[in-house]
């Protein structure tokens, strides 16, 4: 029996973070037994718990997944803490020991705000010379610079992070870090901060087009170095004026254009530090998860184009900065620009927009390596100017994004979803870094909220995003509340004020996804007025006359139904007044459920009668008296089926089936239908038309960008058309993750692990369902989700037409529902596999354990009738033959295709039913 994964706050080992609550989570694995009996936790000064800070003792009720303890918690101080599990088997296990440190908390800072000439274009590097008075045994730098910082000691890099102190609204709330310091404080030392213009002092924002910075004009420092010593005395070395500031070699630095950096400069006159005003947002510990390095990408190849341009490819697009190794003459100026994709075999940048992306380095004629430091880039290709001897070896791109850990892992038999699953996950890392940004390449780069909550619960089946989407929600919160509870539509807004459904509702959608992965209500706690202010902005602005829907909402965006936008237009051919509607109920139904968990009676009662009234006026104003939806689209089919809006359920499937028939089985959905549009098929029993969807090569479709050499997903469904040309440059980028929604149905149905979103007691994956789809073409499917129980996996595979293996896992505490798919009966029967143990209404209850079963398929591959559609029949050659020997198919109009054979043979042929049957049969032999 072991104890893995102990964390605080969701986080491991968390030095410096923000800590108002204490929640603490581990899981067990390699157990006997099958659950928790009860769990100790301790927390103490030191690793051997000499003096304890908090024992609980045995209780009952501690959940692994998220037990809030009060600790009496000082600044600034490390507690160690560790967990102790009895089992249903009387097994007893004490985990390792783990910590936590505290931030300054509420202590006054020894260090004051300076800053230096603004004027000066090269950017500051403020220092202080550190003398110690002993041997240290303890050292922290606490520590904020505006717009971004790097700290150095000794000209070595202090931390492994980037892009701090990360990006927020500067003029609400400003993040500092912690670093342990100690290693590099065994002797004295230059302690250095160099500083860049970032987000906050840059040229950034989706309207702001100059040079000035949105939030703040200078480059600012406030930094406290606490030593330590081994008899027990204390230093403290703070910023104030006596710190001194050089010029470094950086001239420029953006994020949306890149960096300049010029190694022939002379050294200039040191200046003193200015001590300045305090920033206007308060200086708070850390939420942000660290952005550093993940991996190190390679070349594939260098390219020299037609138009002669020395260009590397690395062979998958993704965010981050380079590392290049030169030697050239003194004087000698590279130029460095990235880009997504080659047109014509030549370096192309259009589609960025404004963004220059770009590195400038002059040579000082030494050997070095040259590295960006406040800029990243989105990018594949990377065209080189001005180096005599490049080697494509000399280049290493370096991906950064947050610290998301990996959890999730789903792997098919068909190698073009694995590229797109790979695609997806690429996707996430581009643009998870410090804010789900919509893109990672172009003039734009910002926090969209409708990207991130359309893709929040596919993210969370790849990625540990709980932390990651904690400082998000902080921002929001922060931007709500000097806005009356308006969600700007990005956050952090950067001026950026406006408000749309969907996209607001990201402030009630992302927090509840997080609590139904990792059922802690802490996010609730935290998110509740969020949350509920959110939804009393659409009431305010709702009132009695329905005035919400007639604000500009985006709707189903990028969708390709709308009547004249066609395939390159922006709005959908969904009313945006009834998603608007109906997104609003959505959220006044999850307030509801929040103030349920959290025990919000009143809460709980009022906005479940907003949720009721919102639904009866939609039923009202957009469906008739049989239940039809008047709405004739793909999205508006799917909102009725998800949310049950019609009572007439069976109407809303037909329609749906009818139109996908009508667009060739292909999908006509933007930012709203896109992420329902597998998950609801496969929930009312058309699995086959999921399939068709994920499987189909063509334009649109997942694969179809797949097939054009995608190695992230696109903005656009054409964003590159079949001859890999793209479509346009006013809104494209070839790395944005909203379609990649689909990966949530790729885990829940295509591979089965399925959370069970009816029943909230069960948050956490504290119980799933595992609902495998089995599919031909596909072959096989196998994933595996590290859940906050534990491991969850559950794998198919279609060994030949008639026999199938499925295996799946549950883990120490958890609990599960098995529905085989396509089997008989009696598979039931074999009492000696412990899968049907437990067997209700075909459905395996399955506890703690690895479970494994082979059988032989009930039903045979789909067979034809005259009841399908023409489009199915003819996609098959042989019926297709048959069929054109009684109906001339060369003059059947498009619009036919959606029409049964028996449709078209009764109305066009006057086809007797003695002749349907005989035709019938010879389908069923197909």
């Amino acid at each position: 029996m072991e104890l893995y994964d102990l964390r605080v706050n969701h986080l491991c080992n968390p030095l410096g973070y923000e800590m108002n609550k204490t929640v603490f989570s581990w899981k067990v694995k390699n157990a006997v037994g099958k659950k928790q009996e009860a769990a100790r936790i301790r927390v103490g000064e030191s690793e051997n718990f000499e003096t304890l800070i908090m024992d609980t003792g045995f209780l009952e009720n501690l959940s692994s997944i998220a037990s809030q303890v009060d600790v009496p918690l000082m600044p600034c101080k490390r507690y160690f803490w560790d967990v102790t599990v009895r089992t249903d088997k009387g097994e007893e296990a004490v985990s390792s020991v783990s910590w936590f440190e505290t931030g300054k908390m509420d202590e006054a800072w020894h260090a004051e705000w300076i800053t230096c000439d603004n004027q000066q274009k090269r950017h500051p590097i403020f220092k202080k010379k550190i003398s110690l008075r002993g041997k240290v045994i303890r050292a922290r730098l606490y520590i904020c610079g505006l717009g971004l910082y790097e700290a150095f000691y000794e000209n070595e890099r202090i931390g492994e992070e980037y892009l701090t102190p990360y990006c927020n609204d500067y003029s609400e709330w400003v993040q500092y870090q912690t670093y342990d310091v100690t290693e590099k404080l065994q002797k004295e030392g230059m302690l250095s901060v160099l500083l860049g213009n970032g987000w906050y002092k840059g040229r950034f924002g989706f309207d702001n087009p100059s040079e000035s910075g949105f939030y703040g004009d200078k480059w600012k420092l406030r930094a406290e170095l606490s030593i330590e010593y081994e008899d027990g005395s204390k230093d403290i070395v703070g910023t104030d004026g006596s710190w001194r500031v050089e010029r470094s070699n950086l001239t420029f630095s953006e994020i949306y254009d890149g960096e300049h950096r010029d190694d022939t400069l002379p050294k200039l006159p040191e200046e003193a530090a200015i001590v300045c005003e305090a920033e206007k947002g308060k200086l708070t510990a850390r939420l942000s998860t660290p952005v550093t390095v993940h991996e190190q990408i390679k070349p594939k190849e260098l390219i020299v184009t037609p138009n002669g341009e020395t260009v590397l490819d690395l062979g998958q697009e993704f965010t981050g900065i380079f590392s290049l190794q030169v030697k050239e003459e003194k004087g000698t100026k590279i130029h460095i620009q990235t880009g997504e994709v080659l047109q014509n075999g030549n370096f192309y940048r259009d589609n960025l927009r404004t963004a220059k992306s770009e590195y400038v380095y002059i040579s000082d004629g030494k050997e070095k390596n040259i590295c960006p430091h406040f800029t990243f880039y989105g990018y594949r290709y990377v065209k080189i100017e001005g180096m005599e001897h490049l080697e494509k070896d000399d280049f290493t791109g370096l991906a950064l994004y947050s610290e998301i850990p990996e959890t999730g892992n789903v792997e098919t038999g068909n190698p073009l979803v694995n590229q797109l699953i790979s695609n997806i996950r690429w996707g996430m890392k581009s643009n998870f870094l410090d804010v789900p940004t919509d893109c990672p390449q172009r003039d734009e780069r910002m926090g969209w909220t409708g990207d991130a909550q359309i893709f929040s619960a596919a993210a969370t089946y790849l990625a540990d995003t709980y932390s990651f989407y904690k400082k998000y929600l902080y921002d929001m919160a922060c931007e709500q509340k000097t806005r009356g509870g308006k969600v700007p539509q990005v956050i952090p807004n950067f001026g950026k004020e406006g408000t749309s459904s969907v996209w607001g509702d990201a402030a009630c959608i992302i927090p509840w996804n997080l609590y139904l992965f990792y059922g802690d209500q802490t996010i609730l706690e935290e998110q509740f007025e969020s949350m509920r202010s959110w939804v009393d902005y659409i009431r305010r602005t709702d009132q009695k006359n329905h005035c919400w829907r007639q604000e500009f909402h985006y709707g189903d965006w990028l969708a390709l139904d709308h009547p004249t936008g066609g395939e390159n237009g922006f709005l959908g051919g969904t009313d945006e007044r009834f998603i608007a509607d109906v997104s609003y109920a959505v959220s006044a139904g999850i307030v509801k459920k929040a103030a349920h968990i959290l025990g919000l009676e009143k809460e709980e009662a009022e906005y479940g009668a907003v949720e009721k009234a919102q639904y009866e006026w939609i039923q009202q104003e957009y469906y008739t008296a049989t239940g039809k939806c008047c709405i004739r689209t793909q999205t508006a089919q799917l909102l009725t089926l998800k949310y049950h809006l019609s009572e007439n359920e069976e109407e809303a499937r037909k329609m749906l089936r009818i139109l996908l028939d009508e667009s060739d089985g292909k999908l006509r959905t933007g930012f709203v239908g896109t992420p329902l549009l597998c998950k609801v098929l496969s929930e009312n029993e058309m699995d086959d038309l999921a399939y068709e969807l994920l499987l189909n090569e063509e334009f649109p479709g997942w694969l179809y960008e797949v097939k054009l050499g995608a190695t992230t997903i696109w903005e656009r469904w054409n964003s590159l058309d079949k001859n890999g040309c793209i479509s346009g440059t006013q809104m494209n980028s070839l790395n944005h993750y909203a379609a990649g929604a689909v990966a949530e149905w790729i885990f829940r149905y295509a591979a089965g692990i399925n959370m069970d979103e009816t029943d909230i007691s069960k948050a956490g994956f504290k119980a799933v369902k595992f609902t495998p789809r089995l599919n031909r073409t596909l072959g096989y499917a196998k994933a595996s989700y590290e859940s906050a129980m534990g491991l969850y996996a559950c794998a198919w595979e279609l060994e030949d037409e008639t026999h199938v293996k499925v295996s799946v896992q549950v883990p120490f505490g958890g609990k599960a529902q098995l529905i085989i798919p396509e089997a008989e009966k009696s598979i039931f029967d074999d009492k000696e596999n412990p899968m049907f143990a437990d067997v209700r209404d075909g459905i395996c209850y399955l506890t703690a354990g690895d479970y494994t079963v082979e059988y032989t398929i009930e039903k045979k591959p789909a067979s034809y009738s005259i009841d399908t559609s023409m489009r199915k029949l003819l996609e098959q050659e042989e019926i297709k033959k048959f069929i054109g020997s009684m109906i001339p198919l060369e003059t059947l109009p498009r619009e036919f295709m959606p029409m049964s054979l028996r449709k078209l043979a009764v109305q066009f042929g006057g086809a007797q039913e003695e002749q349907l049957e005989q035709i019938n049969e010879v389908l069923k032999k197909f």
